[in-house]
């Protein structure tokens, strides 16, 4: 059962490292604002039919008060929009960022979030450990050689994606917050729409999509819309469940290193060799940020 749920683990985050290319390739046919817009609003829909499922398959057990469910609604509808919110901004960083650097270099910078996570922590009351420190460090240092030329200037890609992993810690951190107290499947759902539903707004405002061009880049959109933010995320609750939490994370940190495998294979993308010391350099700073050490609160 173990293994299964590795295997689970490993299958999510090659997805997740393929989409980078999905929607490096999308960008060829939409605007990011649209691209986004389609696939969120398609990941909502797909939970859809699981959530029904699941609903289905709990009723007999429920007995809750009234009062309890109406507090539950309000803290998954809270939740489902502060998750959406922070997606918003991530994705549509992340989106235009990809516009302007490769699929690995993308992949391995926005996977910094499993570093800059503990890092926010110092600012609610944590004490990192040492090793984090370090790992920090490491991050930083694979940051400026994927990054900054020669001619110490950062890419506007680079820039873009970075500023997208700092969001996407702030998402994780908002999803540790209300996944305790609601339904992570149907906060899943809800921060789709949410998401899918902001970005229609500059979709329609900027871009000016018509029906055609979306066809034109069905591919992409409905790997990312399926794949990448319906399955891939329950693949990751349903294995989650029988995992221990660091070795989860370390096996979807591998996202980032498929990521650079994908852009090689497919888009036929290639890295210096300052640039895969510098990816070595990051992902071993997301490793060894994982391990549990032991760390204690500050008073």
């Amino acid at each position: 059962m173990k293994l299964k749920n590795n295997l689970l683990l490993v299958l999510a985050a090659l997805i997740w490292g393929v989409a980078f290319v999905a929607q490096s390739v999308g960008m060829e046919y939409v605007g990011p604002f649209t691209f986004n817009a389609v696939r969120f609003l398609i990941g909502g829909l797909v939970l859809v039919p699981c959530i029904f499922f699941l609903d289905r398959r709990e009723r007999k057990e429920r007995g809750e008060k009234i009062l309890e469910q109406r507090e539950a609604r309000r803290t998954l509808l809270l939740g489902g929009l502060c998750c959406g919110l922070c997606l918003t901004v991530a994705s549509t960083l992340q989106q235009f960022g990809i516009m302007y650097t490769t699929v690995g270099k993308a992949g391995f910078i926005t996977a910094l979030y499993m570093i800059i996570v503990p890092v926010i922590g110092i600012f609610l009351g944590k004490k990192l450990a040492l090793p984090v420190w370090v790992s920090v460090g490491l991050g930083v240092a694979g940051m400026y050689l994927l990054c900054i030329t020669e001619s110490f200037h950062i890419n506007f890609g680079d820039l873009l994606v970075l500023l997208c992993s700092i969001c996407f810690a702030g998402h994780i951190l908002v999803i540790d917050y209300f996944s305790p107290r609601a339904d992570g499947v149907k906060m899943s759902c809800i921060q789709f729409f949410i998401c899918g539903i902001i970005c229609a707004v500059p979709m329609l405002l900027l871009e000016h999509p018509s029906l055609t061009v979306i066809l034109n880049a069905w591919q992409p959109i409905l790997y990312t819309g399926i794949l990448s933010c319906g399955v891939a995320y329950t693949l990751q609750i349903v294995a989650q469940k029988g995992t221990n939490p660091v070795a989860a994370s370390l096996l979807l940190s591998l996202e980032s290193v498929f990521s650079v495998l994908a852009g090689w294979m497919i888009l036929g993308q290639r890295m210096s060799v300052r640039e895969i010391f510098g990816c070595v350099l990051v992902f071993a700073g997301i490793i060894l940020v994982q391990i549990p050490w032991k760390t204690r609160d500050v008073h």
